[in-house]
């Protein structure tokens, strides 16, 4: 589907957005593939904002570290240190994208710049012993 989209990459990029909003899983799943296996530069988009543009207020983490990890998978480098820090200082979703994103890339045995490791601890999360709050703990004392 996607070797041979050619000029149909925008069609298939619309319907990221439709497959998230229906929120199957096996619907977020081909949208994680979708959105990271597109031809970014092509289409003059960037996956790490489409995702931040499709999540509601409130997304399972299952659905998101799915996205980050074909993301990831794909080859695309990481969102900017720009990026992550208007996340951060964004939706309070888009800070635990963030995390989930610095998260990944910590496994894979990235570094986080100062700013944005600074910048992780003002990020709230649920309080007692989530996902969310050991990520950001673990982030912290990095």
């Amino acid at each position: 589907m996607l070797t041979n989209a050619g000029g149909e990459q925008k069609a298939l990029l619309k319907l990221v957005s439709r497959l998230w909003k229906r929120h199957g899983r096996e619907d977020v799943a081909l949208a994680a593939l979708l959105l990271a296996n597109l031809d970014h530069k092509r289409l003059g988009s960037d996956p790490w904002n489409l995702l931040a543009s499709n999540i509601s207020r409130k997304e399972p983490a299952e659905a998101l570290l799915l996205t980050i990890e074909e993301v990831l998978r794909a080859g695309r480098p990481l969102p900017s240190d720009e990026t992550l820090l208007a996340w951060f200082r964004g939706r309070t979703i888009d800070g635990h994208l963030a995390l989930l994103v610095l998260h990944a890339a910590t496994v894979r045995g990235d570094r986080v710049s100062s700013d944005v490791a600074q910048a992780v601890q003002a990020v709230p999360v649920p309080a007692g012993d989530s996902l969310l709050g050991r990520i950001k703990a673990r982030l912290v004392a990095g």
